[in-house]
């Protein structure tokens, strides 16, 4: 079996400078404008220690970078100078920038000889084995950079330290350290069902076997009075969790508890919550793209019991319910547009991210989405009279 070929031009036009710049801790500088360039700078004030100057910032196949210094590369030049930062195994550069390139690319990573071993261990565990992983909590006067990274402060990160975990893979023997692990529950017990693991250099995955049918992980800030619990924020990442957090403290009190689904979204993981804190007010805190917006809309459904069925389609989505089919324009929200067809109890709030960014560690980060400009109607009429005389001329 030969190894996986990586094609680094396909990969470099999904990953962008910026996004690894943003992944080492690098923020923009507002005060040198965005345009055809930007400027990202590693520390503030004295304390600066790097600073890139990003051209093409809206087309990531044609960004380079330079320095003040003279030196300048490409996204690929980036990640060869923080290699040791990005925790991958590899026999040479080449192949542990291919892996760092395809996590940020999320693209599987290319499986060498070397990994093949470790690949198969993870693939074929069914259930969830905890004797696997080596665990110990965070400490919280030496909190792991990751967090700062990601724009998480020191006191976040403290309000959530009971929940989280240092783990370590013992079957891994390609990499030895410790990744941060949100332990999986169901709300049955204080059995650990799993864990949602993040890592340096954009690593996100999850421990072998674990439960994303029924558990997710759960942050109750209750102090463990689940029936004072009035209200359960649900992101798609433990990150969105702990940013929309520390993004909305001074409106939150103690009485919640907030969930990530770890990137999948299963009925009976929403059911064991919400059996968890039965008299609290579900949030829709999902990400504002269109797979976010569809998880939103099936919580409602849940909350609501009303049996769904959706269908994704070109340019909309086609959904049945209560013997009624209907389409929803992607452009609308989709709970006023479903209010339009159907009797809902308004039993779910929503506390979305500003619609200018994807997700809360986004809005966190300040990184904004793409502006994609539809064309207008004059646009659209324009186009087509060129195209229709662009044809040969006789």
């Amino acid at each position: 079996m030969t190894d996986y070929k990586v094609n680094f031009k396909d990969l470099k036009a999904k990953v962008g400078i910026d996004d690894v710049a943003y992944a080492l801790g690098y923020r923009l500088d507002r005060k040198a404008g965005v345009g055809r360039y930007m400027e990202l700078v590693l520390g503030d004030g004295k304390e600066k220690r790097d600073a890139l100057v990003i051209c093409h910032p809206q087309d990531k196949a044609s960004q380079r970078f330079f320095r003040r210094d003279g030196s300048k590369g490409d996204v690929v030049t980036l990640i060869r100078e923080n290699l040791n930062a990005f925790n991958v195994s590899g026999k040479d550069e080449w192949q542990k920038i291919a892996k760092v390139l395809s996590r940020f690319a999320n693209m599987p990573e290319p499986e060498y000889r070397e990994d093949r071993e470790y690949v198969q261990s993870v693939r074929y565990h069914a259930t969830f084995d905890s004797s696997r992983y080596e665990v110990k909590p965070i400490n919280p006067d030496k909190i792991p950079a990751i967090f700062q990274q990601r724009g998480l402060s020191d006191e976040t990160v403290r309000t959530f330290a009971p929940f989280i975990r240092l783990i370590r893979d013992r079957k891994n023997e390609n990499f030895d350290g410790y990744n941060i692990g949100f332990p999986y529950t169901n709300g049955e017990n204080d059995k650990v069902r799993g864990y949602e693991m993040r890592g340096y250099g954009g690593y996100k995955s999850k421990a072998a076997g674990s439960d994303s049918s029924s558990s997710a992980w759960v942050a109750d800030l209750s102090g463990g009075y689940p029936n004072v619990v009035k209200s359960v924020f649900f992101c798609e990442s433990a990150f969105d969790v702990m940013a929309f957090y520390q993004w909305n403290r001074k409106q939150l009190t103690n009485e919640i508890a907030l969930v990530s689904l770890g990137g999948t979204f299963s009925d009976g993981q929403i059911r064991q919550v919400l059996n968890r804190f039965p008299g609290a007010r579900p949030f829709d805190c999902f990400d504002n793209d269109l797979p976010g917006r569809i998880y939103g809309l099936r919580m409602m459904a849940l909350v609501e019991n009303i049996p769904l069925k959706i269908n994704r389609t070109r340019d909309s989505l086609e959904v049945e319910a209560n013997g009624r089919s209907f389409r929803l324009d992607p452009e609308r929200p989709f709970q006023v547009q479903v209010k339009e067809h159907l009797s809902v109890r308004y039993d779910m709030g929503q506390w979305l991210p500003p619609k200018a960014f994807k997700d809360w560690n986004d809005c966190l980060l300040n990184k904004p989405m793409e502006v994609r400009l539809h064309p207008t109607k004059q646009d659209q009429i324009n186009n087509l009279a060129e195209r229709r005389n662009a044809g040969p001329k006789l």
